[in-house]
């Protein structure tokens, strides 16, 4: 059995061809690399928001402690009415 040779056309045709896959690869290789970092990131952010809720969760359960309430308000900027407030001028 004998095979033909492929034509000058088709070579070019077929290297051509492989020239678009290598590139296309390559552009969906960055965005997939892209993708897992946009994707490290919102996982970041999920565990940070699940953070946040266990927080006020434990906030709400112990809302009748007044150490909890103390603490919540600090963080709110409320401060106790005997609290000395001390203002830094030197800026």
């Amino acid at each position: 059995m004998r095979f033909k040779r492929a034509s000058f056309l088709t070579k070019i045709v077929v290297l051509a061809l492989l020239i678009y896959l290598a590139t296309a690869l390559l552009d969906l290789r960055g965005q997939i690399q892209a993708l897992q970092g946009e994707l490290a990131n919102k996982q970041e952010q999920a565990a940070a928001l699940r953070q946040e809720n266990e927080e006020k969760s434990y906030a709400i359960e112990n809302s009748d402690d007044p150490e909890v309430v103390e603490e919540v308000a600090r963080e709110k900027g409320f401060q106790d009415k005997d609290a000395v407030l001390y203002i830094d001028v030197a800026n």
